[in-house]
């Protein structure tokens, strides 16, 4: 393999020059320049990206750490973390939480160790007592549910806002008797509890009463999980409307068991989703949902770890980011 000094001596210039024009000094001339990049291309020359990132005190790679890879939702995620890191000129691994605390909390002591610049991670099991965790000498930005404040950057869901706007829509289009599908509801902030408040805010703003039966919570936000669960309230004679799904996989299972009870979708029962995966267009019926804008979240939480990776990046003031959100009616609802 050809080292820099081969091509220096190929090019007849000094190995400084050649660094010079790997680097894109400006102060090489144009003949000198092309002369050693002739010689590169003959020598078949290839820069160790590895090494001068090291020198750097740098990887050029950042690591994103997810729940599940293999969920709708994070593959959409990781698509639009891969593109943004790619503007910003950064690689990125992925690893897999199993949305397990133990698991969250050793991608944050690790990511350093494992020669990564930054970490972005999509947290699960963690809450706001694990905040002393996040006290480590390496940029994290949390991607997810909820904020936890301390001394991280946060991108977070519009959890409350989109989720009453959801179900708001529901009654707006005659659903009376709205039906929430949802994981546990226990004491600490995540996904189920937030989009639970949103929905009660909801039904309150239009004056319907919160059914504690209408809230049907599942073991976990699988579309297995959510189809069992559905079947198990049909038969039992649960009455609903309308369905407000806490994310577009939780959905998708509740259309299947509708669709195996006979009560066909809007016309007996109209159902929204979360989250406004791919899948969600090409179901039949396509899918009503929540539209947080993924690409935005993305790009602000890797433009945040770039800018925490620069040495000359900001001070010590972290950002708490809250994105947008917008619905997407569609067939399920009468769209």
């Amino acid at each position: 393999m050809a080292t820099i000094q081969d091509v220096a001596k190929a090019a007849g210039v000094s190995a400084m020059t050649v660094s010079n024009v790997i680097n894109g000094h400006p102060n090489v001339r144009p003949a000198t320049r092309d002369r050693v990049l002739e010689a590169m291309t003959r020598l078949d020359y290839r820069v160790n990206v590895a090494a001068r990132n090291l020198r750097k005190g740098r990887t050029g790679t950042i690591c994103l750490a997810v729940p599940e890879i293999n969920r709708p939702y994070y593959g959409r995620l990781a698509a639009s973390i891969i593109a943004a890191a790619d503007r910003h000129g950064l690689g990125v691994s992925i690893e897999q939480t199993g949305a397990r605390r133990e698991n969250e909390l050793a991608a944050i002591a690790l990511s350093r160790h494992r020669l990564y610049d930054g970490l972005i991670l999509s947290t699960v099991g963690m809450g706001p007592a694990d905040v002393e965790a996040l006290e480590v000498d390496h940029p994290v930005v949390i991607l997810g549910e909820r904020l936890f404040g301390g001394p991280v950057d946060h991108v977070a869901m519009p959890n409350e806002a989109a989720s009453q706007a959801a179900t708001r829509h529901l009654v707006e289009r005659g659903c009376r008797r709205v039906a929430l599908v949802c994981g546990r509801l226990g004491s600490e902030a995540d996904v189920s509890s937030l989009r639970h408040a949103g929905y009660l805010r909801a039904l309150a703003a239009a004056g319907l009463p919160a059914a504690p039966e209408l809230v049907v919570t599942t073991e976990s936000l699988t579309m297995r999980e959510a189809a069992r669960r559905i079947r198990e309230e049909v038969a039992g004679g649960l009455d609903f409307d309308g369905v407000f799904c806490v994310t577009d996989t939780v959905a998708m299972g509740v259309l299947r068991a509708l669709a195996d009870a006979g009560l066909r979708v809007p016309e007996r029962v109209k159902v929204i989703g979360f989250d406004n995966v791919d899948e969600s267009a090409y179901l039949v019926p396509s899918l009503s949902t929540v539209d947080p804008d993924h690409d935005l979240m993305a790009e602000r939480a890797v433009a945040l770890l770039a800018a925490r990776i620069d040495p000359a990046g900001p001070g010590p003031e972290r950002e708490q980011f809250i994105g947008p959100f917008r619905l997407v009616v569609r067939e399920s609802t009468g769209g």
